[in-house]
C-alpha cells in the first residue's frame, strides 16, 4: 500500500490511497469462497464453486465489490495510523481507480483533531469566588427540615400563600374543554408555581367551596402556547403547622442532642456542599484560563452537529417542563440571538477544551485499568438512572467503550492540570482542590505522609 495525505483545511484531510492487487489477494480468496457458499451451479457443491466458474456464471463484478468493500477500511486504518492522523467524523471514501489485476486506488476526506501548539498546562492562576454560608442559607435548610416533620392541618379559611389546596381544574378553549385540561381532587401548594401562569394568584383568597376563572396558556400538549380559561375550584384549605425549633426537634428529626448543635451540623454540611461547588468552579476557571492561551482551529461540521444536538436538548427539556423556548427567552432575559451565541461560545469553548485534554492525556501517556473503566461505567449508570449491568451491555454492544476510556483520560487530564494550578478565591485565600474528598472535606495529603514514612526507616539505617 502506497499513501499521501493533502491537508484541506486545518481540520480536513484528504488521503489518497494505493492497494497492489496483490495485496487485495486474501479479500479475493474470501469473497470467492463467500460469494461460492451463496450460489448454485449444477455440477458443483455449494462453496465448492471454483473462481474461474463463479466469474462465468455471475461476472468478476461482484467478487470485486465484496474485496473493496473488505479492503478499503483496513487500508483506510492503516493510512490514519501512517500519518498520524485522529479521525473525529466518518470519512467520504471514493474508489478513484480500479483496474483489475494491476491496482485499487481511492481517496477519504475526514475531518480530523487539528494540530496545535499545547501551551504550558503547568502552574496556571485563576480565581474564584468566596465561599459563603450566610444565617439565610442556614435558615433555609433549617425550615425545609422542619417543612419535612410539619403536619397538615383542614382550615376553615380563605387559602393564603404557603397553604396546602385540595383543586378541581378545568382549562377550556372557546368554551370547550380542551384533551388533557382536566383534573380532579389535586394537592397543589399555594405559591409553588411551575404549574400553569396565573394559578397561584387565583388561589388567594378562595374558600372551600369557592371557584374562580382565570386567562392563560396551555403549558403541554398539542395546544402548548394556546390561551386558555381556566377555572380553578377549591375543595380543602390545609395549613401546615411546622415544629418548635427546639431540642427535642434536634433529638427526633437527627442524631444531635440540641438545636444548636444541629444548626452547627447544617452550616457545616452547607459549607463543605459550596466548597464542591466552589471546585466545579475552579476547574471552570483554570480551563477558561488555558483556553485563553491556545488558538486551535475547530472542524465546523463538528462545532455544527453539536450545536443542533444541544439546540434539540433543550428544545426537548423546555418540552417537558411545559415551557416554550419564548417564555424560557423572556425568563432568563435573553434575546434569541443572544441564546444562540452564548450556545455556540459554549459549544465551540467545549470542544476546543476536549482538543486541548486529549493532546495533555497523550503527552503524559495516561492509561486505564480495567477497575477503572467499571467505577465510570457504574457512575455513568447511575447519573442516567439505569441499571448498571444493563447500561454496561449496552455500551459494549453498541462500541461506546472507546468513548468512555476518552472520557477517562480527560478526566485524568483536567485533574492534572487544575492539580498544578494555583486557585485563588476573592479574598486571595488558596483555593485546596488536591486532597478535596468527594463528600467536600479535605484530606490529608496522603502522598506526603507515605512517602515520609518510607523514608524513615532508610534514614534509620
Amino acid at each position: 500500500m502506497k499513501s499521501a495525505v493533502e491537508t484541506l483545511t486545518p481540520t480536513r484531510a484528504k488521503l489518497t490511497v494505493e492497494v497492489p492487487f496483490e495485496e487485495l489477494k486474501p479479500s479475493l480468496d474470501a469473497a470467492y469462497q463467500k460469494i461460492a457458499k451463496q450460489i448454485n451451479v449444477p455440477g458443483f457443491r455449494r462453496g465448492k464453486v471454483p473462481p474461474a466458474v463463479i466469474d462465468r456464471q455471475i461476472g468478476r463484478g461482484p467478487v470485486l465489490d465484496e474485496a473493496i468493500n473488505e479492503v478499503i477500511p483496513q487500508q483506510y486504518l492503516a493510512a490514519l495510523k501512517e500519518h498520524d492522523l485522529e479521525p473525529i467524523a466518518q470519512p467520504d471514501i471514493e474508489v478513484t481507480k480500479l483496474e483489475d489485476n494491476d491496482v485499487l486506488e481511492f481517496t477519504a476526506e475526514v475531518e480530523v483533531k487539528p494540530d496545535f501548539e499545547l501551551p504550558d498546562y503547568e502552574g496556571l492562576e485563576a480565581q474564584v469566588e468566596d465561599i459563603e454560608v450566610t444565617d439565610a442559607d442556614v435558615d433555609e435548610q433549617v425550615q425545609a427540615l422542619r417543612e419535612r416533620f410539619g403536619t397538615l392541618v383542614t382550615v376553615e379559611r380563605a387559602a393564603a400563600d404557603g397553604d396546602f389546596v385540595t383543586i378541581d381544574l378545568t382549562a377550556a378553549k372557546d368554551g370547550e374543554t380542551v384533551e388533557g385540561g382536566e383534573v380532579s381532587g389535586m394537592s397543589y401548594k399555594v405559591g409553588r408555581g411551575g404549574m400553569i401562569d396565573g394559578l397561584d394568584e387565583a388561589l388567594v383568597g378562595l374558600a372551600a367551596g369557592e371557584d374562580k376563572t382565570f386567562d392563560s396558556e396551555l403549558v403541554g400538549g398539542d395546544l402548548v402556547g394556546e390561551p386558555v380559561q381556566v377555572n380553578v375550584k377549591v375543595t380543602a384549605v390545609q395549613e401546615q403547622q411546622l415544629p418548635e425549633y427546639d431540642d427535642e426537634f434536634a433529638q427526633m428529626a437527627s442524631e444531635f442532642d440540641t438545636a444548636e448543635e444541629l444548626t452547627v451540623d447544617v452550616r457545616e454540611r452547607l459549607g463543605r456542599g459550596k466548597r464542591l461547588e466552589q471546585a466545579a468552579a475552579a476547574r471552570d476557571a483554570v480551563l477558561e484560563v488555558l483556553l485563553e492561551k491556545a488558538s486551535i482551529p475547530l472542524p465546523e461540521t463538528v462545532v455544527t452537529d453539536e450545536l443542533n444536538a444541544r439546540r434539540q436538548n433543550v428544545e426537548q427539556q423546555l418540552m417537558m417542563a411545559g415551557l416554550t423556548m419564548e417564555k424560557y427567552l423572556e425568563d432568563e432575559g435573553q434575546t434569541q440571538e443572544e441564546f444562540e451565541a452564548d450556545l455556540e461560545r459554549r459549544v465551540r469553548d467545549a470542544i476546543a477544551a476536549q482538543f486541548i485534554l486529549d493532546k495533555v492525556a497523550k503527552k503524559e501517556e495516561f492509561g486505564i485499568d480495567q477497575s477503572e473503566l467499571s467505577e465510570h461505567l457504574v457512575r455513568r449508570a447511575q447519573q442516567s438512572g439505569q441499571d448498571p449491568q444493563e447500561f454496561a451491555n449496552h455500551m459494549f454492544e453498541h462500541n461506546h467503550i472507546p468513548e468512555l476510556v476518552q472520557e477517562i483520560l480527560r478526566g485524568k487530564a483536567l485533574a492534572t492540570i487544575v492539580e498544578s494550578a494555583t486557585v485563588k478565591d476573592a479574598s486571595g485565600n488558596v483555593v485546596e482542590l488536591k486532597n478535596l474528598r468527594p463528600d467536600g472535606t479535605i484530606g490529608e495529603p496522603v502522598a506526603e505522609e507515605a512517602t515520609a514514612e518510607e523514608e524513615a526507616p532508610a534514614e534509620e539505617a
